[in-house]
């Protein structure tokens, strides 16, 4: 059992660094043939994790990649390609900047009528696939892409000036949203960042995943259905009621997706609120082979590809590094 353990670890680690040995390797035979270094690219990029602000960025930006890479691992468990997470997460987002605005209770409650908000939207948003799925035969492909596009257009009449939007400057958004509803984080120095607080709560939520599919029977019982609707339905196990689960439970956590973002800076949703996450977060899922550790490895992969390789002129040219006091970019 431990040799297994061990092989499934390594299997885990192994897709994220096949795929960044392949990138490499690709984009170097680019660069030579274009006449360009092929090193130097890579080189400015690496350098990139010495300086403190740029792994704060890459903490925060992958916590909402885990988030929305495990929504997407528990559809790919149950044999559900949930392609919707990207609509259930600003959709979610939304409806907790709009409660976040308009109810005040104290903190104690605020943020738990938040979360189960975000947990509520994005639920319901996929239980609609989930429902034509078992019901009608409809692909959870084909209704989540549908779903997706109905979520945009539902974002942009909830933040419409005559229903909940407030308008500042050219962006539209829901208002700030009550001081009793924000996440502090851990606070590095103004010149570093923050981190965002619930950055823990993508940690429990990897640890849950874990625990939940390999050592309860309602994981045995999905992960058993992913693999055969007909040996799992001899064994008792109801497949249209797994399938609706799957698809409730995916849309749940797709729903956190972007609050750590939300309750830990924004603070209120806006039309420049970060989209295609939930594209991104089924590479991540693939790259993981759905191992909450893989996952992990391959979202901080991502995230770090995210901040590190922006145009260099869209950044200050001072940072402070980790270790030295020195931080001028060459």
């Amino acid at each position: 059992m431990k040799k297994f353990d061990k092989e499934r670890v390594l299997l885990a680690v192994a897709g994220p660094v096949m795929a960044l040995v392949a990138a490499i390797l690709l984009t170097s035979v680019v660069l030579l043939a274009s006449g360009k270094n092929p090193i130097e690219p890579y080189h400015l990029m690496l350098q990139q994790i010495g300086y403190s602000d740029v792994q704060v960025l890459i903490v925060n930006q992958a916590s909402m990649y885990y988030i929305a890479a495990l929504a997407v691992a528990l559809g790919f468990r149950m044999n559900l390609f949930n392609i919707g997470v990207d609509g259930q997460y600003r959709l979610g987002a939304v409806m907790t900047a709009v409660v976040g605005a308009h109810v005040g209770l104290p903190a104690v409650l605020q943020v738990p009528l938040l979360l189960l908000v975000a947990v509520l939207t994005g639920a319901f948003w996929a239980g609609i696939a989930g429902v034509l799925k078992v019901t009608r035969g409809v692909s959870e492909v084909v209704a989540t892409i549908m779903l997706n596009a109905i979520a945009t257009s539902l974002i942009l009449y909830l933040t419409q000036t005559n229903t909940w939007g407030v308008q500042v400057g050219n962006n539209m958004t829901t208002g700030i949203m009550k001081k009793s509803g924000w996440i502090p984080g851990i606070d590095l120095g103004s010149d570093v960042g923050e981190i965002y607080g619930l950055v823990f709560l993508a940690v429990i939520m990897g640890v849950l995943y874990w625990l939940v599919l390999n050592r309860t029977r309602f994981g045995f019982d999905l992960r058993a259905t992913g693999e055969s609707e007909s040996a799992a339905a001899a064994s008792g196990v109801d497949a249209k009621r797994m399938t609706l689960t799957a698809m409730l439970i995916s849309g749940a956590v797709a729903g956190l997706a972007g609050l750590p973002l939300l309750l830990g800076d924004s603070h209120t949703y806006s039309l420049t609120f970060p989209e295609g996450l939930g594209f991104t977060a089924i590479g991540i899922a693939l790259l993981g082979r759905n191992n909450p550790g893989g996952i992990a490895l391959a979202a901080l992969l991502w995230a770090f590809l995210d901040k590190a390789s922006p145009p260099w002129t869209t950044r200050p040219r001072w940072r402070t590094r980790r270790r030295s006091p020195r931080s001028c970019r060459a």
